[in-house]
């Protein structure tokens, strides 16, 4: 029996038509798969319905993959390609597998010889990579940073000397609801010749991109409450 495929589908970064941001071919791999991995089942259904209105909700089937997902019921989720059917893996927001929980699954499906394809969409960190105007040969995304107030200054130091060093762009993501914070210790932990962007709402209405100096952004006031933010530093 042939084996199924994993289809990694990206879904949209925001409260987007999917078909303004992504490619028709995802619409046609998902009206083709029944079988779907992610993050929320409700989040899923509603973005399939965007993507194909016409195609019926009821023989769809979904295994959940969230921080609350334990290893050993991972094992099972790829059943179906080993049944012959192809699965389609998504993210809540933007690309799976990258930052994403999705990459355990991915790897489980290279050990079993099933054949991994990535579909084209947009990836937060790659589209403020893009619009920075840093080092794009040599960048690092660090995920979160700590939560201690203490800890995180620490962190943001020992980044910046990384990128003097190694001339390396260094990326980072926050929960929504602490980007101010995080902003207030980026100016406050960072010397003022170091740059930094900040990209939220990427591929939105209210997108915002902006690279300046740590001293430009002292002068600099925004509201980044609950806006998804990638931010980049780097320190020639």
């Amino acid at each position: 029996m042939e084996l199924g495929k994993l289809y990694l589908i990206p879904t949209t970064l925001g409260d987007t038509e999917p078909l303004e941001v992504l490619p028709i071919s995802i619409k046609r791999i998902i009206e083709q798969v029944d079988d779907y991995i992610a993050e929320n089942e409700k989040a899923a259904r509603r973005f399939i319905k965007k993507v194909s209105s016409g195609k019926a909700q009821g023989g769809l089937n979904f295994q959940l993959l969230n921080k609350f997902t334990e290893a050993i019921e991972i094992q099972e989720y790829l059943n179906p390609c080993l049944e012959g059917r192809n699965i389609g893996l998504m993210s809540d927001a933007g690309c799976p597998g990258v930052a994403d929980p999705g990459a355990e699954v991915v790897r489980l499906a290279h050990s079993k010889g099933i054949q991994v394809i990535p579909l084209v969409g947009p990836s937060s960190i790659l589209m403020a990579m893009m619009a920075s105007g840093m080092n794009g040969q040599s960048f690092a995304f660090n995920g979160y940073l700590p939560i201690d107030k203490s800890e995180r200054k620490a962190a943001i130091k020992k980044f910046e000397k990384r990128s003097k060093e190694l001339n390396q762009s260094q990326a980072f993501i926050e929960t929504p609801y602490r980007n101010d914070k995080l902003l207030s210790d980026f100016k406050s932990a960072l010397s003022e010749h170091t740059r930094l962007c900040i990209a939220c709402d990427i591929t939105l209405p209210t997108e915002y991109i902006k690279t300046q100096y740590i001293s430009e952004w002292k002068k600099t006031n925004i509201e980044l409450h609950k806006r998804p933010c990638i931010f980049i530093i780097h320190r020639e």
